[in-house]
């Protein structure tokens, strides 16, 4: 059973850059054809897919946060991480990190990033 465990800091000043990591276990993220994405949920609003990397390494970047995130991993600790840059208060939210084939069909716990002074 794949297990995702996302970590970082809880709160990141406006204009500074978020940075979380997903730790996976039970799995590799190299296992082909399987893609690694990070999602987040604003209070009061609906899921939003932020980006993924991909068992081969290739990126895909949401259209509305692609120039303001960076999704990278380290394959020899299992691990892949998002940094979102240049965050405002209205990036506050719940993260997630997920994986799957087909869909979506691991999840983390999820994580609340708060972007506050």
């Amino acid at each position: 059973q794949v297990q995702l465990q996302e970590s970082g800091p809880g709160l990141v000043k406006p204009s500074q850059t978020l940075s979380l990591t997903c730790t996976v276990s039970g799995g590799s993220i190299t296992t082909n054809y399987y893609y690694w994405s990070w999602i987040r949920q604003a209070p009061g609003k609906g899921l939003e897919w932020m980006g993924a990397i991909a068992y081969s390494g290739s990126l895909y970047d949401s259209p509305s946060l692609k120039s303001r995130t960076s999704i990278s991993r380290d394959t020899a600790k299992n691990q892949f991480t998002l940094q979102l840059s240049s965050v405002t208060p209205e990036d506050t939210a719940v993260h997630y990190c997920a994986s799957g084939h087909d869909a979506m069909e691991y999840w983390g716990g999820g994580t609340l990033v708060t972007a506050a002074s």
